[in-house]
């Protein structure tokens, strides 16, 4: 298989890359890689006027391969919360904290989420129900000072011994 290279087609190019299987995920709590985000406008709709939306791509590894949860973050005031969840769950933001979205940082983050099925149109799909808090941090094990240093017991002999009167004189050679 050829290297990947992102570029545009021509109509006369040569394909191979088969597109991965479809993986339905049970419900349950993942973690993910966000693979990539588009930039995009909802055109408004009877619950939400229109406003920028940021599509994200949430890839999940799986024993059968990566499953690809696609997710529509509206930027508006009536979903903050649900981005403001996002930032936190990739680590961009601790609850309660404001901060200034940075977009260039989301592809590549990891987080958790808890994902559903729904059904559309008879088919169903998978979806974000919640982004989730990192776990807290453990905290480090309590400094413990190693044992005080005990010298070990001997008894110290005298370097030199007289061997009688005369045989040493300080000083004297």
């Amino acid at each position: 298989m050829a290297d990947f290279i992102d570029r545009e087609l021509s109509w006369d190019d040569s394909i191979e890359n088969d597109s991965p299987d479809f993986i339905l995920l049970p419900e349950g709590e993942y973690d993910f890689t966000v693979d990539h985000y588009d930039r995009e406008r909802h055109n408004g709709s009877e619950k939400l006027p229109p406003c920028y939306k940021a599509v994200i791509y949430l890839r999940i590894d799986t024993a059968q391969g990566p499953a690809i949860v696609r997710h529509n973050l509206f930027l508006h005031t009536r979903t903050e919360g649900m981005i403001c969840a996002f930032f936190t769950a990739i680590g961009q933001r601790q609850h309660g904290q404001r901060i200034t979205m940075n977009w260039n940082a989301v592809p590549g983050a990891r987080g958790r989420a808890k994902i559903g099925v729904r059904e559309y149109n008879g088919k169903q799909y998978n979806e974000v129900k919640k982004f989730l808090e990192p776990a807290a941090p453990a905290a480090a094990p309590a400094y413990q000072a190693p044992p005080a240093y005990q010298a070990p017991a001997y008894s110290q002999q005298p370097m030199y011994q007289q061997q009688g009167p005369g045989s040493y004189t300080p000083g004297k050679f």
